[in-house]
């Protein structure tokens, strides 16, 4: 696949709601022949996805508010204009800690998170549908670490 310039205009991005967030790509895995993916993620408190890892790179840097990461077993509270990077196979989850809804700007690479936060999107309606989330996660690299 040959790639493209890409230009994504304010507005233009499909939301999709996965884990209590809202998840914005502003490049998709498809313009970029699957090298990274950009996301902005609005994050309410308590909303996010629990501890799991995958087998490609994110990075993170928090435009509003504040976030809690686990990083392995280390707790960090990050806040606007503050970058973290979890490299593959890296443990790690996060939630908005902030009263008003915190934002960030994700990059994966190589691009592997659309597929499953479209997936998570269409399937995973109601809190029942939660259950559903571990599978989605393991047919899309996703292990999720199960609670104690």
């Amino acid at each position: 696949m040959e790639k493209q310039a890409l230009v994504m205009r304010s507005g233009t991005a499909q939301a999709l709601s996965v884990l209590g967030t809202q998840v914005r790509f502003l490049c998709e895995s498809e313009s970029t022949g699957k090298t990274f993916s950009l996301m902005e993620v609005v994050l309410p408190v308590d909303a996010g996805p629990p501890l799991h890892d995958h087998d490609w790179d994110e990075a993170y840097y928090v435009t509003k508010g504040e976030v809690e990461f686990t990083i392995g077993m280390e707790k960090v509270t990050v806040q606007e204009g503050d970058f973290i990077y979890a490299p593959a196979g890296t443990l790690h989850g996060f939630h908005g800690v902030s009263a008003e809804a915190a934002r960030m700007l994700i990059f994966d690479a190589p691009a592997h998170a659309g597929s499953f936060f479209k997936e998570v999107d269409r399937e995973v309606k109601a809190p029942s549908d939660m259950a559903k989330v571990p599978e989605i996660g393991l047919r899309n690299g996703i292990r999720f670490v199960r609670p104690s």
